[in-house]
C-alpha cells in the first residue's frame, strides 16, 4: 500500500523538486504518529500557563482593544432572567461569557480568566442563590470550534469559578439543570471533534458536579448534542445522540447511531425512542438532531433533524433522444467521438460549465486533434473531488412532532427551503413557544417561523440580521419577544421578527488573518469568520458616537468568510482581499465593491483542478509590490498585481486525498526580506518547500523535522529578516486533537531543524513573528495566549496583560509606530507597545532587575 502511495506522490514531484524516497515513506506513515493530546496533558498545560503568567516580566505592559464590535462573532447560547428580561447572559463560540442588565445596551465579560474561552452551552439557576454553569467547547463542529476542558460553575456572577471536571468532553451541547434540586444536573457531551473517544454521551451529577456518571453512551464516534427536560417531571429527559466524524480532509456528519433517547428515571437509564416503527427518520445517514418540549403540555415534543439519507427514487427516466452533452460523458469519450460533436452543442456545454473564456468548441477540438489533451480532460477540469459539503439528493431538514412524550413521531414538515444549505451540522436547533404549541422556530442558515404547527414556515431574518443561527430565547410571557444568536452576534425582536435591533457592543470578532498599512494613523485590516473583511484605524476607541454620525470607524471591503489581506503600502489604498477557498480580488479600499479585479489563479485544460484551502495564502513581495504570490496546492506568481498569474510549480503538498473537505493545500507562504525570490511554502499536510529562484525550482525541506510532527498543519513558515538562511516554522495539531506546541528554527534553509519554545504549554501554535529591532526577540500566538522569548526561543514568558485567554490567529508588527497588533479569533483586535519588551531583550541588566523585582 505504501509503495503505491509513494509512486503516486513521486509522479506529482517530477517538477524539479528533490525529495528523497525515504522521506516520502516517512511522511506517508506520519499520520500514525499524530496522537490526540490526553486530558492530563492539557490540564498540566493550563496550569503551566497560569504559572507563566504569574512569573511574566511584562505585567505592566498592557494591550488595548481597538474593536471592532459592529460585526461581532458567533453566539452559541442565551440565558434570560425570567423575572427581568432585560438581564441575560450570552455565550460566544470563542469570545467567552458576557452579562447584561440593560437589555443588551452594554455587556460585562465574566469568564475571561478561566482556562478556556470557548463555550458550548450555559445554564443558570435563577431562583434562590443564583448559580451559573458553563459547558466549555463549542458543539457546532466547525473549522474553528475549539475544544473545551469540561464544566465550570459560579455562585457569584462570574467573579470566581469552580472547575467541575469532564476534561475529555471537549465539546458540550447542553447543560440541563434539575428545576428544584441544585445538586442535580445533566451534561450532553459531544466529545472530540477530530478523533474518536469513549468519554462522550450524557453525564449526570447528584452532588453539584463533584462527581459525574456517564449514563448514556453509544460508541466512540457518537456523542450527545442536545438534551431537553419535562418541566413538570424532571425524571423525564430526552437526549439527542449524534454520530459524526471529522478529519482534516473529510467530514461525515451523519451515521446510523444518531437518534433520540429518553429516560424516565432522572437520566439513570435510557431507551431509544426514534428507532424503526416510531415514525421518526430512519436510515444509515442520520445527522444532527435538535429537540424542544412544549412547556404547557410536555407530552408534545418537537425534533428537527439533518437527514442525510437519499431522497427516494422518483422513477423518472431520461427522455429518449435527449442529446444534451453532459459532463460525465467525457469520462469515457474517445477523441473521434469528441471531434464529431456538434460545435453549437459543445459551445453551449462549455459556457454552461463556465470554462474560461479562451476555451470554445474550436479550441477544444484543435487541442484534441493535436494530441494536447484527451476528451477526459474536460471531466478532469472539474474533478477536484473535495469541493466542500453537498446535500444534493438528500432529504435534508425535517421537522417531527410527538404528542405522546416520544412514543411515536409524525413528520410535519420536510419542505423547509434550504434551511441548512450544505451545513446541517452547524445548526439543527428547534424551539417551541412556551405558550403556543403551534408556534415553532427552526434555526439554520435563516431563522424560520411557523405559526400553524409546522405546516408552513416563513423566513424571519431582517435586513440587519446575520445568517447562520445557533441560539434563540422566546419570552414565556410575550412570545413575540425573541433574542436570537447567530454568526453576526445578537439580535432582539418584539414583533415576531418583523423588526430586529442589534445588541453588539462586545468586541468579539473572530479574525482569521490581519495586516497593517503605513498610513497615519495606520489602519488594521482583517478577515472574519463569516463576517467579511474590514479595515479601521489603529487609534480607534469604541464609543457610541457613530450612532449619531452613522460613520462607524471600520469599513467593509469584502464579503463571505474574510480571509487573508495584503496591502500595497506604496499607496495604502490598493488591497487584496478574499473569502473562502481562494476567492480573492484586488480592490481599491475607498471603493471596494466597484472595479474588483479577480486574482484567483486558473488551471489549464488538461490539468487537474487546483485545490484551495479554506484560508488560501496570498503574499505581496516587499521587494516589488507589483509582484503577487498565491498558493493553491501549487505556487502562482504575478508580475502585474495579480491580473495574470503563472503556475510555477507542481503540487507542493502530499497530493489529493479523497474526501469532502479541500485538503493537500498550501496554507502559508513567506518571502525572505533579504533576498527576492527566496520563498517558503507550507501545507495543511505537513509539507514545507523552498525555492531560491522565484518559484522555478523547489526543494522539500521538512524531512528532517521530528517524526512525531510529520504531517501536522504548517500554521506558519517565516523567513528571517536578520539572516538569509534562517527560517521559522510552527506546526499545529488542532485538526488531529493534538494540542502540543511545536516551534522550530533552521539556520541553513531548512536542511536541519532545531525545536525552540520547548517550555510552552500544550496548546496549538498559530503564528510566530520576529521583532523588527531585536534579533533574538520572538513572538508566538497560540490558541490561548501570547508568548515572548528574548533569547531566540530558548525560554519564553507569557505576555497577557490586558488580554483574555483567547486564540491568537495572527500577529503583525507596525514598525514605524513600534507596535504589535494581535488578530484574535473571538475578541477582535489588540495593540501593544514594543518598547518594554525590546528593552528586556536588549538590556541584560534591566532584564535581571525585573526578574529580581518579581521575586
Amino acid at each position: 500500500m505504501y509503495q503505491l502511495k509513494t509512486a503516486a506522490i513521486l509522479k506529482n514531484c517530477l517538477f524539479k523538486v528533490t525529495p528523497l524516497l525515504s522521506f516520502l515513506f516517512l511522511v506517508l506513515i506520519s499520520n500514525a504518529q499524530i496522537k490526540p493530546t490526553t486530558a492530563e496533558e492539557r490540564l498540566k498545560g493550563m496550569q503551566l500557563r497560569k504559572e507563566m503568567e504569574k512569573k511574566s516580566l511584562l505585567k505592566e505592559s498592557k494591550f488595548r482593544n481597538i474593536g471592532p464590535t459592529v460585526m461581532s462573532g458567533r453566539v452559541n447560547d442565551i440565558e434570560v432572567n425570567p423575572e427581568d428580561v432585560t438581564e441575560f447572559y450570552v455565550a460566544y463560540a470563542s469570545g467567552g461569557l458576557w452579562h447584561t442588565t440593560n437589555n443588551g445596551q452594554s455587556f460585562t465579560p465574566i469568564f475571561d480568566n478561566e482556562d478556556v474561552m470557548t463555550i458550548g452551552d450555559i445554564a443558570v439557576k435563577w431562583y434562590g442563590s443564583r448559580i451559573i454553569w458553563v459547558g466549555s467547547g463549542e458543539v457546532n463542529s466547525s473549522r474553528s470550534s475549539y475544544a473545551g476542558n469540561g464544566v465550570y460553575k459560579s455562585g457569584d456572577n462570574g467573579k470566581t469559578w469552580e472547575y467541575l471536571g469532564l476534561p475529555e468532553s471537549h465539546h458540550i451541547g447542553k447543560i440541563q439543570l434539575h428545576p428544584t434540586d441544585p445538586n442535580t444536573a445533566w451534561v450532553a457531551a459531544l466529545g472530540h471533534l477530530y478523533s474518536p473517544n469513549k468519554e462522550r454521551g450524557v453525564y449526570k451529577t447528584v452532588d453539584g458536579g463533584k462527581t459525574w456518571k456517564l449514563t448514556l453512551a453509544i460508541d466512540e464516534n457518537t456523542g450527545a448534542v442536545e438534551m431537553e427536560i419535562n418541566p413538570n417531571n424532571p425524571n423525564d429527559l430526552y437526549a439527542a445522540m449524534w454520530n459524526r466524524t471529522r478529519r482534516g480532509w473529510k467530514f461525515d456528519e451523519s451515521g446510523p447511531t444518531s437518534g433520540i433517547y429518553k429516560s424516565t428515571d432522572g437520566g439513570n437509564n435510557w431507551t431509544l425512542i426514534s428507532g424503526p416503527g416510531s415514525g421518526f427518520a430512519e436510515g444509515k445517514k442520520l445527522g444532527r438532531i435538535g429537540l424542544s418540549v412544549f412547556a404547557q403540555n410536555p407530552n408534545i415534543v418537537f425534533a428537527v433533524i439533518d437527514n442525510y439519507n437519499p431522497l427516494p427514487d422518483t422513477g423518472k427516466k431520461q427522455v429518449t433522444g435527449d442529446t444534451t452533452i453532459q459532463l460525465k460523458d467525457f469520462k469515457t469519450m474517445t477523441a473521434d467521438q469528441l471531434l464529431t460533436l456538434d460545435d453549437k452543442k459543445l459551445d453551449t456545454f462549455i459556457r454552461k460549465q463556465r470554462f474560461p473564456a479562451k476555451y470554445n468548441a474550436a479550441v477544444v477540438k484543435e487541442m484534441v486533434r493535436g494530441g494536447k489533451i484527451q476528451p477526459v480532460a474536460l471531466w478532469d477540469y472539474f474533478d477536484a473531488g473535495d469541493d466542500g459539503f453537498s446535500n444534493a439528493g438528500i432529504k435534508g431538514c425535517e421537522v417531527y412532532r410527538s404528542d405522546d412524550a416520544g412514543k411515536t413521531w409524525k413528520l410535519i414538515n420536510n419542505k423547509l427551503p434550504q434551511a441548512f444549505s450544505t451545513y446541517g451540522y452547524y445548526f439543527a436547533k428547534i424551539y417551541v413557544s412556551p405558550t403556543n404549541a403551534d408556534k415553532i422556530v427552526v434555526l439554520g442558515v435563516n431563522a424560520w417561523l411557523s405559526t400553524d404547527a409546522g405546516k408552513t414556515f416563513k423566513n424571519i431574518d431582517g435586513r440587519n440580521v446575520h445568517s447562520d443561527h445557533h441560539a434563540l430565547w422566546i419570552n414565556p410571557k410575550r412570545d413575540s419577544h425573541m433574542i436570537n444568536g447567530n454568526d453576526g452576534g445578537l439580535n432582539i425582536t418584539y414583533d415576531n421578527g418583523v423588526n430586529w435591533f442589534k445588541a453588539n457592543s462586545p468586541a468579539v470578532g473572530q479574525y482569521y488573518a490581519i495586516a497593517v498599512d503605513d498610513a497615519k494613523p495606520y489602519n488594521v485590516y482583517g478577515g472574519f469568520q463569516d463576517n467579511g473583511t474590514w479595515f479601521g484605524p489603529s487609534n480607534n476607541r469604541e464609543t457610541t458616537d457613530w450612532h449619531d454620525s452613522g460613520n462607524y470607524p471600520y469599513k467593509s471591503i469584502g464579503g463571505g468568510d474574510g480571509m487573508q489581506v495584503q496591502v500595497d503600502t506604496r499607496d495604502n489604498t490598493t488591497v487584496y482581499v478574499g473569502s473562502q477557498f481562494g476567492a480573492y480580488a484586488r480592490v481599491n479600499k475607498n471603493a471596494p465593491f466597484a472595479g474588483r479585479v479577480s486574482v484567483r489563479p486558473q488551471h489549464e485544460l488538461g490539468d487537474k483542478p487546483l485545490r484551495f484551502n479554506w484560508q488560501s495564502p496570498i503574499l505581496l513581495s516587499k521587494h516589488n509590490q507589483d509582484v503577487f504570490y498565491f498558493g493553491s496546492n501549487r505556487f502562482h506568481r504575478s508580475f502585474n498585481k495579480g491580473e495574470n498569474s503563472v503556475n510555477l510549480s507542481g503540487d507542493l503538498t502530499g497530493g489529493k486525498k479523497e474526501g469532502n473537505v479541500p485538503f493537500g493545500t498550501l496554507v502559508t507562504m513567506s518571502e525572505s526580506p533579504l533576498r527576492f525570490g527566496l520563498i517558503y511554502t507550507g501545507s495543511d499536510d505537513g509539507f514545507i518547500h523552498l525555492t531560491k529562484d522565484g518559484g522555478y525550482s523547489w526543494t522539500a525541506i521538512h524531512s528532517k523535522l521530528p517524526k512525531q510532527v510529520q504531517g501536522l498543519y504548517v500554521s506558519r513558515v517565516v523567513a528571517s529578516k536578520f539572516k538569509e538562511s534562517r527560517v521559522y516554522v510552527t506546526l499545529n495539531g488542532y485538526r488531529n486533537d493534538h494540542f502540543a506546541a511545536w516551534v522550530f528554527v533552521s539556520e541553513d534553509y531548512g536542511t536541519t531543524w532545531k525545536q525552540i519554545f520547548t517550555d510552552l504549554p500544550a496548546e496549538p501554535v498559530n503564528v510566530i513573528r520576529e521583532d523588527p529591532k531585536q534579533e533574538n526577540l520572538l513572538y508566538v500566538g497560540t490558541d490561548h495566549a501570547l508568548y515572548v522569548s528574548v533569547d531566540g526561543g530558548a525560554g519564553s514568558m507569557a505576555w497577557m496583560s490586558g488580554l483574555p485567554r483567547v486564540a491568537i490567529h495572527d500577529i503583525v508588527i507596525q514598525e514605524r509606530e513600534n507596535e504589535i497588533v494581535l488578530g484574535t479569533h473571538g475578541r477582535s483586535l489588540y495593540i501593544g507597545s514594543l518598547t518594554e519588551v525590546q528593552k528586556l531583550a536588549s538590556d541584560k541588566a534591566y532584564y535581571e532587575m525585573k526578574k529580581a523585582e518579581l521575586k
